[in-house]
């Protein structure tokens, strides 16, 4: 399906340049759904294993982490998952490495001050135009569920949602307490079929690359955008410090008057304070 509401996704290009680097996968673009990754783990559960890229131009029901809501509204924002059979020898920073991925893929030379930041464990951010005022704002999120298929085959679902307005046209019940930054920001002319072509193989081929290499792989790139590295963080209800990047797991290191405490991802929630 190429055209929805309108809009020209291309997706048997996109097909076209995907099927390579995953063969048997399939694309679908729905109007409206519940949530992506929902529907994808669903599929998996009721016998169907393949692969897919699922887009939703508006979805009803999306998750972020720890169960927190993410709106969508068709234009403002680009929501898909992807879901596959996976086997990595180790799973640890997986969630950190598909930010790696998504970000140089929406900023290939960042500079010496990357505009897109990498938010511990799970989110993009923008940052400001200005080097000298280093704030940013959400631009992004990564929501990563895995099921248990038979015979010990594990199937994985990497839902992303990523603003596009540079200002929604609808705004949520709830204010945006990390405020907002949308893809339309850095260059006016984009739309989500453009972000979702410049994302999709660059995900995939990181997939790839972290199934055999591991974070490894993709610690420096992360260190490269950390935005809370050296910023005094708040995890949890206990525990306060200077973060200090990642070990060779991904998990947050927060240095303390008590000494490095590490932070492990679905632990805590970790905000800037």
């Amino acid at each position: 399906m190429n055209d929805v509401n309108g809009v020209n996704w291309r997706a048997e290009d996109l097909w076209l340049a995907l099927e390579p680097l995953c063969p048997g996968l399939s694309i679908e673009v729905l109007p409206e759904t519940a949530s992506t990754n929902a529907a994808l783990l669903e599929r998996a559960r009721l016998g169907d294993p393949a692969p897919c890229l699922m887009v939703a131009e508006r979805q009803t029901a999306g998750r972020g982490r720890m169960g927190r809501a993410w709106w969508s509204k068709q234009g403002d924002s680009l929501t898909f998952s992807v879901g596959l059979p996976y086997a990595p020898q180790d799973w640890s920073g997986l969630s950190l490495a598909v930010g790696v991925a998504l970000a140089d893929a929406l900023e290939p030379q960042p500079g010496t001050e990357p505009r897109l930041g990498l938010k511990w464990p799970n989110d993009l951010w923008l940052r400001n135009n200005d080097p000298s005022d280093l704030s940013a704002h959400k631009l992004g999120g990564i929501l990563i569920e895995t099921l248990m298929l038979p015979h010990a085959q594990r199937w994985l679902v990497i839902g992303v949602g990523l603003n596009i307005a540079a200002q929604p046209t609808h705004l949520p019940d709830t204010p945006f307490n990390t405020g907002y930054a949308g893809m339309q920001s850095l260059d006016t002319a984009l739309d989500a079929p453009t972000v979702l072509h410049r994302l999709a193989a660059p995900l995939l081929q990181a997939l790839q690359r972290f199934e055999h290499q591991g974070w490894a792989a993709f610690q420096a790139r992360f260190a490269a955008r950390d935005v809370l590295a050296g910023c005094i963080v708040q995890a949890g209800p206990s525990i306060q410090g200077r973060a200090a990047g990642t070990d060779h797991e991904g998990a947050l290191l927060v240095h303390t008057a008590s000494g490095i405490e590490t932070i492990h991802s679905g632990e805590v929630s970790v905000r800037p304070c």
